[in-house]
């Protein structure tokens, strides 16, 4: 059986996840406490970060993006990357833009500071960074918008890492309540489009002891 390591909040793990699944890849998933540096997990990666994906054959497999390249080159049957050149250079563009830049300006600042600076034992939330990740987050979710107005989806007409990047983030940002979807409401309607599909539902079921989430986050029709 394959192996996912992974943190309940990390939107790069939860991006893994959602690949599996629509690719209908069985796996178990195992929480790795990075911050401990456990040698055995320094073995498979030495930047002691998540996600690690282990193989059924030992082969150990890390970093997002390569994880993803990886699933997608091996594991055919369901296309994520696009279909042409033109197609997996738009969705890896956006990749990008929600890995790098969103995760920069709001994830980091909001997820970050929240919670997993407490949980890694780094020290107290900073005030200020928790203040511009809730102003950049509207920047983003109008990006989003004016994606899907004019796209089916973020990339083009189908379903994509693209979207599933998006929402990994946005997923996590939502877990501590930090989505105004109140004033984003084709934000919305995009990702309620995400949370109703079925790879996506176990990420709705994660629960950290302590901080439940807000009321809708498990809605689909919120």
């Amino acid at each position: 059986m394959r192996i996912l390591y992974h943190i309940p909040l990390c939107p790069f793990s939860r991006k893994v996840r959602v690949v599996l699944k629509e690719k209908n890849l069985e796996f178990e998933l195992q929480q790795e406490r990075v911050w401990d540096r456990r040698p055995e997990y320094l073995q498979m990666n030495p930047a002691a970060e998540v996600p690690v994906l282990v193989e059924a054959d030992g082969s150990p497999i890390a970093d997002s993006g390569v994880i993803c390249e990886y699933l997608e080159e091996v594991y055919r049957d369901r296309l994520l990357l696009g279909i042409d050149a033109i197609d997996r250079a738009e969705v890896r563009r956006l990749i990008a833009w929600f890995d790098l830049k969103m995760n920069r300006e709001v994830t980091q600042n909001l997820v970050g500071e929240k919670m997993l600076k407490r949980q890694m034992g780094y020290g107290t939330p900073s005030s200020s960074a928790i203040r511009a990740g809730h102003a950049n987050i509207h920047y983003h979710l109008d990006y989003i918008a004016f994606l899907v107005e004019r796209r089916r989806w973020l990339a083009g007409d189908h379903f994509s890492l693209a979207d599933i990047a998006a929402a990994a983030h946005l997923s996590v940002l939502d877990y501590v309540g930090d989505v105004p979807w109140g004033t984003h409401e084709l934000a919305k309607d995009w990702y309620a489009r995400i949370k109703s599909r079925p790879s996506f539902r176990p990420l709705l079921a994660d629960h950290i002891p302590g901080n439940p989430p807000p009321e809708h986050y498990t809605d689909l029709d919120f």
